[in-house]
């Protein structure tokens, strides 16, 4: 019966307590976070997305989010530690319904296309050295955002947790790579 009533607020005090405790580096206060927040962001998050799973998914994102984010001090009022929780959970939710609404259904094509696309060998190695080049000419810390992002379609804050990054890094540093290796792509076409 327990489960059905909802959690207590957390006063000011106690989150300035969390948040500078945490900030100090005290694993006790990690897990009191976590404790203290998770349900309450599940919640909101199945709220709004509808998907239970997803919302999950979403809340372990969301916890690594803030204590990284709490670990670098991004919390200036930690008084306003629930308020910060809360943006962070409704700015992953919103991230993913977004994401979610813009990804293509899957679609069987003929395997008459599979013969159809066959590559002339020397132009399939072409056109790996032209990408080869592109991504050299951004840092190898992009590159790697690039490739988490392109090839195994990592979200920006699995991606952040992965290279112990915050997520609006990530999204800032893929967009600069991107529009760099597109400025070289137009370059050598020039050429």
């Amino acid at each position: 019966m327990s489960r059905d009533l909802p959690e207590p607020a957390v006063s000011p005090p106690d989150q300035r307590s969390l948040a500078t405790r945490i900030q100090e580096g005290d694993p006790s206060a990690e897990d009191e976070l976590v404790r203290t927040y998770a349900t309450r962001v599940l919640v909101m998050l199945i709220a709004r997305t509808g998907d239970r799973d997803g919302a999950r998914d979403l809340c372990q994102d969301v916890m690594i989010a803030l204590l990284h984010a709490l670990r670098e001090g991004q919390l200036r009022d930690t008084d306003r530690l629930s308020a910060f929780v809360h943006g962070i959970a409704r700015n992953t939710a919103n991230n993913y319904v977004r994401t979610r609404g813009r990804r293509p259904g899957l679609t069987e094509l003929p395997e008459s296309l599979a013969t159809a696309c066959t590559d002339d060998p020397a132009e399939s190695s072409q056109r790996r050295q032209f990408v080869n080049r592109a991504l050299a000419s951004v840092p190898a810390t992009d590159r790697r955002i690039l490739m988490l992002t392109l090839v195994d379609g990592l979200k920006p804050a699995e991606i952040a947790a992965q290279l112990g990054l915050n997520g609006e890094v990530v999204r800032a540093r893929k967009s600069r790579a991107l529009r760099k290796v597109i400025e070289y792509v137009k370059g050598l076409s020039r050429t």
